[in-house]
């Protein structure tokens, strides 16, 4: 029943997510939280998070803006191992604290993005990925962050969603390997990633079908009330531990 909790969620998820670009991991990360804990949550996250950047860019292969994805991951890929490393040494309610304030404060501060119309080069985009590279080692999520980066840059609809995907994948996977070498993703862990992470993929594909009829104004309410709701489950989790 657990597993089948999981895989509904991550369903759900993965379809909005598909759409937007990003929320899989809000909307995911407190069921993993409940049903394993915040310390294995995260690896499992992590795996997750692979498969389901993964499916975006399967998804659409042909839009993907090779040259951004490259300036994003040059920095982010070694940020986010250094992000995962400082993570494994924070104690578990610590964690659930920092996760849930990050995603309430992503909230106003996607707002004061939206109202400066930043247009970001190359160079901008690699200054994002190493501070974006490490906070998501740490806080499991920054695809708030990730988003208008992308968006400002000039990208949209499938080119925003297979780049934002393509160069989160390289990100999720330094967290990772970086997870496996220092024995937080143990053969178990990586299994239930994987179930995760499998509805993930599936809900990316139905996805696809409704992203050119989602109104952008509809797209950040969405957003704006899955960070509230799961940053506010977050510091529940830790009020109770």
């Amino acid at each position: 029943m657990n597993f089948l909790f999981v895989l509904a969620v991550g369903l759900v998820a993965g379809t909005i997510s598909g759409i937007v670009g990003t929320g899989s991991s809000i909307m995911l990360m407190p069921v993993l939280v409940y049903q394993y804990g915040p310390k294995e949550a995260v690896p499992i996250m992590a795996v997750a998070a692979v498969m389901a950047n993964l499916s975006r860019i399967l998804a659409w292969w042909r839009e993907v803006d090779w040259r951004a994805c490259a300036a994003y991951s040059v920095t982010g890929i070694p940020a986010a191992a250094l992000g995962a490393r400082t993570l494994l040494q924070l104690p578990s309610h610590a964690v659930d604290i920092a996760i849930g304030l990050f995603l309430i404060a992503m909230v106003p501060v996607r707002h004061w993005l939206a109202r400066h119309n930043f247009k970001l080069s190359l160079w901008h985009l690699a200054l994002g990925g190493a501070l974006i590279g490490y906070l998501t080692g740490i806080v499991v999520s920054t695809g708030p962050l990730s988003v208008p980066l992308f968006l400002f840059y000039g990208l949209t609809k499938g080119a925003f969603l297979a780049t934002e995907a393509a160069s989160s994948l390289g990100l999720y996977l330094s967290k990772s390997v970086t997870f496996q070498r220092f024995g937080a993703l143990t053969p178990e862990i990586a299994l239930k990633g994987l179930i995760a992470g499998s509805s993930l993929m599936f809900g990316a594909f139905i996805a696809k079908r409704f992203v050119l009829k989602l109104d952008p104004n509809v797209f950040r309410l969405v957003m704006d009330g899955i960070m509230i709701a799961a940053g506010l489950s977050m510091l529940w989790n830790a009020a109770q531990s």
